[in-house]
Order: structure tokens, then C-alpha cells, then sequence
């Protein structure tokens, strides 16, 4: 039986080149580890566990930054004959990696924080103040850096989340900070603590799952297969569409393949010119389609 194929030739080297990306990694990288520095020396002499946790916090973000970095470097690799595709899923494996220290990072603070809640610790609320009000400016730069790209890369959303975190932490450790000066109840600083992992956790699962979904090869989201193989069906002469697979290699990258009975082998280049077509207005871009004649198909039916 003889096949035909369209191949969009999207290329498998890596994604778009992406330098306004890692530059801005770099310079979100490099104060994240300067000022992480800095908390942890006002955590410990403040005693204050949220600057402490936020501390903790940042020194993950540094080696997620690190990693993200790292993964969007590899992903640049072209292809080669063992790895058809490159290294592009690098950054899916890096989303997951930094999703999951994000829910490790929240589960360790919510049991430090209940530690605190039993074993009541003295805060500086001074020192824990000018720490996290610093730590904010800092967080607060690093989270504009990155938001404008942490929407369309889910390896740059998990540098974007950790970033985030951070932010928050900043923010929990000033309410904590204010609550302590004024009133002097200490047991603001875990549970605000407790919110902040919350807010890390919601986020973090999100981000786990959808890379996960990723490797998992499931269609992505915004793809409706069922609607697409209907309208693809609407194409004429093209008819029994099967074995359909849509899935997302990384970021961006959405792919299919599928086959399909045609009754003119004559409109071939035809049916596969308007397949690519419609496929492209949803964002595929990168399709893979064997068209089969359907007098070869009954043949071969018939023999069976």
C-alpha cells in the first residue's frame, strides 16, 4: 500500500531563539542571589521565621533560575539522529523540577510554622522590617522582568513562580513585621508564614500539573480534537479520519498526526494543502498526515 504525507517543516532544532529571555534570567538570577544573602542574615538576627522561610525560598529560586537558564540553552541544540527532536523538552522537565521544590519549599514551611505556633520564637521586628521591605524592591523587579514572558513558556512560568513566591513572602514578612511592632503577637509570623506556602502551593500544583500533562503527551488544552476532526472532515473527499494524535513537545510547539481515506489520489497535494491549512489557523504547525486511496484501502480490507 502506498502512503502519502505532509510534513510541515516547523523546525525540531529548539524553539525560537529566545535571548531577551535568558538575559533577563540572568539579571533576575543575580539579584535573587545577592539579596538572598542578605535574609538570611536578617532572618537569623531578627529571628524572624517568614524573612527565614523567604530566604529559604530564594536560594531555590536561584538554582531554578540556574535551571531554567540552563534548560533553555540545551533546548537551542539542533537535532540530531538519536534525538529527533533535540532537547526542547528540557524546559517542560525544568517546569516540572521547579514545581515540585515549590511544593516541597511550601510543605516545609507549613511545618516549621507549626513548630512555631507550639514553641512561640522572640522576633526582632525592626530588623525583620527593613529586610522584608527590601527583600519587596528586589522581588518586585525581578517579578517585572519576567512576567511579560511567563505566559507563553512554561519553563520561564517556573523561574516567573518562583520569583513570585518570593514577592509574596516579601509581602507576608512586612504584615508579619507591622503586626509584631504594634501589638507584639508573635504568632503573626508563622501563620501569615501559612498563608504564603498556600498561595506557593496553589500555584506550584498548577504548574506541576500542566507539565506533566506535557510529557504525558495529552492534547493541549485549547485544542478541541473532536472539533478539529470535524472540521477536517468538512474538506472534500476527504473522509475517515483516524488514528488522530495532538500533543504539545514544548512551549508553543503543538503537533499532529493523523491518517485519512481519500477517493481521488488526483487531489492529493489539494487535500493536503487545505489539511495544513485549517490545522495552522488553530496553531498546529507542525502536522504529520498519511493520506491513504480508497481502493488501496479496500483492497487491503478485503485481504484481511
Amino acid at each position: 500500500m502506498s502512503h502519502d504525507h505532509d510534513h510541515d517543516h516547523a523546525t525540531a532544532s529548539g524553539p525560537p531563539g529566545r535571548s531577551a529571555e535568558r538575559g533577563r534570567l540572568r539579571w533576575v538570577l543575580g539579584i535573587t542571589t545577592a539579596f538572598m544573602v542578605a535574609e538570611v542574615v536578617g532572618g537569623w538576627l531578627s529571628g524572624s521565621l517568614a524573612l527565614l522561610a523567604d530566604a529559604g525560598h530564594m536560594l531555590t529560586d536561584a538554582g531554578a533560575l540556574g535551571l531554567s537558564l540552563f534548560a533553555m540553552r540545551m533546548a537551542q541544540r539542533p537535532a540530531n539522529a538519536e534525538k529527533t527532536y533535540g532537547y526542547v523538552r528540557l524546559e517542560i522537565l525544568a517546569a516540572l523540577v521547579n514545581g515540585a521544590t515549590l511544593l516541597v519549599i511550601a510543605g516545609l514551611i507549613v511545618v516549621e510554622a507549626w513548630r512555631r505556633l507550639q514553641d512561640p520564637v522572640a522576633v526582632d521586628a525592626g530588623v525583620m522590617l527593613t529586610i522584608a521591605v527590601l527583600g519587596l524592591g528586589v522581588n518586585v523587579a525581578g517579578a517585572l522582568l519576567l512576567h511579560g514572558h511567563a505566559h507563553a513558556n512554561l519553563n520561564m512560568r517556573g523561574a516567573y513562580l518562583h520569583v513570585l513566591g518570593d514577592l509574596l513572602g516579601s509581602l507576608g514578612a512586612i504584615a508579619a513585621g507591622l503586626v509584631i511592632l504594634f501589638t507584639g503577637w508573635t504568632p503573626a509570623d508563622p501563620l501569615i508564614s501559612v498563608v504564603i506556602a498556600a498561595l506557593i502551593l496553589y500555584s506550584a500544583w498548577n504548574l506541576v500539573k500542566e507539565a506533566t500533562e506535557v510529557l504525558l503527551e495529552a492534547a493541549p488544552a485549547h485544542i478541541d480534537v473532536p472539533e478539529v476532526v470535524e472540521e477536517l472532515k468538512d474538506i472534500r473527499g476527504l473522509d475517515e479520519i483516524h488514528d488522530v494524535h495532538v500533543w504539545t513537545l514544548t512551549s508553543g510547539f503543538v503537533a499532529l498526526s493523523a491518517h485519512g481515506v481519500i477517493d481521488d489520489p488526483a487531489r492529493i497535494r489539494a487535500v493536503l494543502a487545505d489539511i495544513q491549512a485549517r490545522l495552522e489557523k488553530r496553531g498546529i504547525e507542525h502536522v504529520t498526515f498519511q493520506l491513504e486511496p480508497r481502493d488501496l484501502v479496500q483492497v487491503e480490507r478485503r485481504r484481511g
